[in-house]
């Protein structure tokens, strides 16, 4: 169990407390939604946590098949709904994975990615197209 302390700040901003560890970090609303886009929104935080959770499970499991991912690039895109309620309506992703890895690899990689926690804690209606580029080098 995790606990994680928000205070709001006023206009519209957060300062956030991850317990454990006493990192901090701040949110503001997004400029289309009546913010001045500081920090991070809090939808750019699920979107955060869904990129960096794809690639923190695919790194769990290159360790354990002996494939060094460092330099791997995740990049997602978050989009809006144009109609209420405002909602995430998409979420591509793409990895770019540096390292010459074999298709058995390829294949439990890409696994690991689509069944990390985040992936399963997202609304199913949110469209999460993936795709991977393995650069071998």
């Amino acid at each position: 169990m995790v606990k994680i302390t928000a205070k709001y700040e006023g206009q519209l901003h957060c300062q956030v407390i991850h317990e454990p560890s006493g990192c901090h970090l701040h949110t503001d609303a997004p400029v289309d939604n009546k913010g001045r886009g500081e920090s991070f929104s809090p939808t750019d935080l699920c979107a955060t946590a869904f990129a960096t959770c794809m690639a923190t499970i695919m790194g769990i499991h290159a360790e354990k098949l002996g494939v060094d991912l460092k330099g791997m690039k995740v990049e997602v895109t978050k989009e809006m709904s144009v109609d209420m309620p405002r909602r995430i309506v998409r979420l591509p992703v793409e990895f770019w994975i540096p390292r010459k890895v074999t298709e058995a690899h390829k294949v439990a990689l890409i696994h690991a990615a689509k069944t990390c926690p985040v992936y399963y804690s997202l609304n199913p209606n949110i469209d999460k197209p993936t795709c991977f580029h393995w650069v071998d080098v």
